[in-house]
């Protein structure tokens, strides 16, 4: 079935999809996959596997803590795989399991869209922003 236009330019699905099952399903994958630390973690092993300190390097603004319960759900999930590997110290390496992988289209994706649209949506903020303050001030002068 194709899909209709809102607007003239983005596509929308028939309403009759609309299944609270299918929409509870969706918000539960997306709280995994759509939070900022998920989404770099991901980036980050698509290049290969990585150990914990590696990932912490390169994304250098997450905690310790943070960086641990991230791949722990990402584990859980199956997007990850953690190896141990018997050696002293032990070494413990994160992969990208095959779900994982195919996680990375839709990720580079966002991520080239978001740098692509960034201006555009600095641009929209700062309209908005400014446009609050002026309904501030004309709501404050009313008073």
């Amino acid at each position: 079935m194709p899909a209709k236009r809102a607007q003239g330019r983005t596509p929308v699905l028939p309403s009759n999809l609309h299944v609270p099952e299918d929409c509870r399903a969706v918000s539960a994958v997306l709280d995994r996959v759509g939070d900022k630390w998920s989404v770099l973690v991901v980036t980050m092993l698509g290049g290969g596997p990585k150990r914990f300190n590696e990932l912490r390097r390169a994304i250098a603004s997450i905690s310790q803590r943070m960086l641990t319960l991230t791949l722990r759900g990402l584990e859980r999930d199956g997007l990850v795989t953690r190896t141990v590997f018997p050696t002293i110290p032990p070494r413990v390496d994160y992969a990208l399991t095959e779900l994982g992988c195919s996680l990375l289209t839709p990720v580079n994706a966002l991520g080239l869209w978001a740098r692509q649209n960034r201006d555009g949506i600095e641009q929209a903020r700062a309209r908005f922003d400014a446009a609050e303050a002026r309904r501030t001030r004309a709501t404050a002068g009313k008073d």
